[in-house]
């Protein structure tokens, strides 16, 4: 029997928003009230406030003001808040932000908490550390993830994230590159690259900004790109497996894109903080594939591994072999980036990290993925029940659904009206993405199979 069979249908009710309580006041009872001298009612403008505001002479970047209303998530946040104002009682489901919502294994919270216990006495106080992690974190980091791959420990950045690695990584490149970037992907991509001052203004009639390279990634490319219509660009930013579409790019695929790199000079960025949720023999990592460490640079994550979307840490891996045109290592530049905007991951989050890559913590990651995967496995199976064409789940905790001929944000809001689950819009990943919608399989079980209902009542 299949997952999704013993979902049992049930009603979805919308509940309407009460917009006047009972009132207590009897107009009957009599109230006393002192007698005063009724003088002549004069209307009275209440005086304005100032039509300008003090402003300082300081011009605002003119980079922020081409950015497009608000980063993807945020908005999403705001619409499921005025979801909320109309139907208060309405049981929202959350599917959208990829945030995780299993507790973190005891193992890895005893270690951080040891540690925090530890910090109140003097023999295990310790204050500022080295700004690029401990070293027996990144030395856990590379016998973990990139054992034989001819990665060293210093070649480890410890942080608190890969998506601030990302716009520390921006501030090293500067503004006179030239990014590529998947087309839909996660969109600090481009949102980072815009502020930094390396794109153009926002083209409105192709949803894309200037000076960007948006390599199309849709089904009928397998979600790889034609790197063979791309003009060169500086920097690849390239995640695998893809956020949002789930789609884990093959060995032979990574060595096209290490090849065109070299061919064009350009370095790729390469985002794995998904990689652990592959089941294949697809790559787990840029370096395995050979001439990678010339060309590329790699950012994790313990966010979606271990529940740390809250805690925060991550890594960057930056090979000594990585140079720019002038024959500067990158991973210098990063170094002073790092030591000048940044002190160093917390001490106890680095020991939470250090627990994770015990076998203990490693067997304990491994069982929530699994959780999280069996989650994707009921909502692909949904869907498919459904009728529609569905991609990703299996090497990434997101599903990407098809709704041919429709806005994404229609699909959205059609969805969280009548279903009260949020999702996210494809289309806020970037143009390809208009048609989709991301469905996230971080969530409690029940509320997976019940947003699962919810669908199936909504589109059987």
């Amino acid at each position: 029997m299949s997952i999704t069979q013993n979902l049992t249908a049930t009603s979805i009710s919308s509940s309407s928003s009460v917009f006047f309580a009972p009132s207590t006041f009897n107009s009957r009872s009599q109230v006393s009230l002192p007698v005063k001298s009724v003088g002549i009612l004069k209307c009275v403008a209440a005086p304005q406030e100032a039509e300008t505001a003090y402003k300082t002479k300081v011009s605002r970047n003119e980079n922020i003001t081409k950015l497009q209303a608000g980063y993807l998530f945020p908005e999403i946040a705001r619409r499921k808040n005025a979801h909320l104002l109309k139907f208060p009682d309405a049981k929202i489901i959350s599917l959208g932000i990829g945030d995780t919502t299993e507790p973190i294994p005891e193992v890895i919270t005893s270690a951080m908490a040891k540690k925090s216990y530890a910090l109140s006495t003097l023999e295990g106080y310790s204050g500022y550390g080295a700004e690029q992690g401990e070293k027996p974190l990144r030395s856990a980091i590379v016998s973990t993830y990139y054992k034989d791959l001819g990665i060293d420990d210093d070649d480890i950045f410890v942080s608190d994230g890969a998506k601030c690695d990302i716009s520390r990584l921006q501030v090293v490149f500067g503004s006179n590159v030239k990014m590529a970037v998947q087309d839909p992907s996660y969109p600090a991509y481009v949102d980072s690259s815009v502020i930094m001052g390396q794109t153009g203004f926002y083209q409105k009639d192709v949803q894309k900004f200037a000076n960007i390279e948006y390599m199309k990634c849709k089904p009928e490319n397998g979600f790889f790109p034609d790197l063979s219509s791309i003009s060169r660009p500086d920097i690849i930013f390239f995640c695998s497996p893809n956020n949002p579409t789930g789609a884990a790019a093959t060995r032979e695929q990574l060595t096209q894109l290490v090849q065109f790199a070299k061919d064009n000079g350009s370095i790729i960025v390469y985002d794995s903080a998904y990689a652990m949720y592959i089941s294949g023999d697809n790559p787990r990592s840029i370096f395995e594939i050979p001439g990678a460490k010339e060309v590329a640079l790699e950012t994790a994550s313990f966010s979606k591994y271990a529940g740390f979307t809250g805690v925060r840490l991550g890594w960057t891996v930056i090979p000594k072999q990585l140079l720019f045109s002038d024959g500067f290592p990158v991973a210098k530049d990063f170094n002073r980036i790092v030591s000048t905007c940044f002190n160093g991951a917390s001490n106890i989050s680095q020991a939470g990290g250090l627990a994770c890559l015990s076998p203990e913590g490693l067997k304990a990651m491994r069982d929530v993925i699994g959780f999280y995967k069996e989650n994707t496995d009921i909502i692909v199976e949904t869907f498919d029940s459904l009728g529609f064409k569905v991609y990703g789940g299996e090497n990434a905790p997101y599903v990407w659904v098809y709704f041919p001929g429709r806005s994404s944000w229609d699909v959205f809001g059609e969805i969280l009206e009548k279903t009260h689950v949020v999702t996210t819009p494809g289309s806020g990943f970037g143009p390809a993405g208009e048609g989709f919608i991301r469905v996230s399989a971080f969530g409690h079980r029940e509320n997976v199979l019940e947003a699962c209902r919810r669908f199936k009542q909504l589109y059987k």
